[in-house]
């Protein structure tokens, strides 16, 4: 590990416990900082009402001076009661498609977390998966601390355990196995995050605002990469908010969402074009193996900041 990771670690690797809520709160109402929560959703009904009830209980009405401003799911078109069930529990809900219509939507967790910029205003966004299962205010107020405590850092990621089924710290495979990797390779400044894929991060909106999303799976990776090279590591750090329980994919989808990351990496390495940005995957049919052909998620989406519609917001 480079020195400067070992400095790094040292130097902005905090627990949650380490920032009282009493803390923020005062930092929050002293600088005026608002906050703004996204969960992007797609089928989420039997977890997303639990993520935005202990976020309305415990950071918005259960205080006197709420920690977070806006509390809003993303909806990317989900067939189930997702949407009800959000709003029944005290989000906003805004639908994908609702959001800058004049550019048409492509899928993915990515372009969801691109357009939900349009859809809020806070100075900090942080952004939470909807199928994480025994959800903790932490994770929302662990992360969002050190942006409303110390004005150098500008982009935090959550570090937590992810067993699977019961076996601790064997989440995370594509982790493991792709971006770990991969960061160590090529970007070894970001080798110290714990959980670099992890869909829990709190970020200024003046930073975001001026990062490309890459449209699928490979988000998270492509919007590290890029602080990093935007910021410098100082700016980054991360909180550890203990245990990380959600839906697991099976291993073919792992695959899927390996080659995205892949690729998001391969454009940040060289900016050419992928030969063939398809994945051939197999699965055992009556007669045999069968090859099922997917492509992999090629297009980003322009910083928010170039967006017309964006910037005619700032403006008014």
């Amino acid at each position: 590990m480079l020195d400067e990771v070992e400095r790094w670690l040292a130097a902005r690797s905090w627990s949650a416990a380490d920032r009282p809520l009493d803390q923020l709160l005062d930092r929050k109402r002293a600088a005026g900082t608002t906050v703004s929560v996204v969960l992007p959703a797609l089928d989420e009904e039997a977890t997303v009402g639990e993520i935005v009830g202990v976020i309305r209980r415990d950071l918005i009405d259960g205080l006197p001076v709420p920690l977070v401003d806006e509390l809003v799911v993303v909806d990317s078109g989900s067939t189930d009661r997702t949407a009800q069930v959000a709003a029944a529990a005290g989000a906003r809900v805004v639908h994908r498609d609702a959001i800058l219509p004049r550019i048409p939507a492509l899928p993915g967790k990515g372009e969801v977390l691109w357009r939900s910029l349009l859809a809020t205003t806070g100075d900090v966004v942080c952004f939470v998966d909807a199928d994480l299962r025994d959800f903790s205010a932490s994770f929302v107020s662990g992360i969002v601390g050190p942006l409303l405590t110390d004005p150098q850092v500008q982009f935090v990621k959550a570090m937590y355990d992810r067993p699977l089924a019961d076996a601790p710290g064997q989440g995370g495979r594509v982790t493991e196995l792709v971006a770990r990797p991969l960061l160590n390779l090529h970007w070894p400044q970001l080798a110290g995050f714990v959980q670099p894929l992890g869909g829990e991060y709190a970020v200024r909106r003046s930073l975001l605002e001026r990062l490309p999303f890459p449209v699928g799976y490979g988000v998270e990776l492509g919007l590290l990469v890029d602080a990093l090279h935007t910021v410098g590591l100082d700016a980054l750090a991360q909180v550890d908010v203990g245990v990380r329980l959600h839906r697991h994919q099976d291993g073919r989808a792992l695959g899927r969402m390996a080659a995205a990351i892949y690729r998001t990496a391969q454009v940040r390495l060289s900016r050419a074009h992928l030969v063939r940005p398809e994945l051939t995957q197999f699965e055992r049919g009556p007669d045999g193996f069968v090859p099922r052909t997917y492509a992999v998620d090629t297009e980003e989406r322009p910083p928010m900041a170039e967006v017309k519609e964006y910037a005619g917001r700032r403006v008014a």
